[in-house]
Parts: structure tokens; C-alpha cells; sequence
């Protein structure tokens, strides 16, 4: 079952993206590093509740 996520950023801790995952595959919290637009730079991007 795929669910809906939020990613939010590591250093301003704003939630830029949302993506979707498979919780069967991937139970634990996902991290990808994806551009932010406010930091201007590649961050961390971690999956936010």
C-alpha cells in the first residue's frame, strides 16, 4: 500500500515535497536529498508525520 508523505527540510525545517512510499517495502522514515528552494541549495530532506 503506497501512502503520501511530507518532506521537510533538515537545516530551515521547512516541508517543501510530498512523495509517496511504499510502507511494506520501507517501514522506517525515508531521507533524500532534494533541492530547497529557500536554503538555495541541496539539502537533507527528511519524511515529516
Amino acid at each position: 500500500m503506497r501512502t503520501l508523505v511530507t518532506l521537510a527540510c533538515t537545516e530551515c525545517k521547512r516541508r517543501n515535497y510530498t512523495t509517496k512510499k511504499n510502507k511494506q517495502t520501507t517501514p522506517d522514515r525515508i531521507e533524500l536529498k532534494k533541492y530547497c528552494k529557500w536554503c538555495g541549495h541541496h539539502t537533507l530532506h527528511k519524511e515529516t508525520r
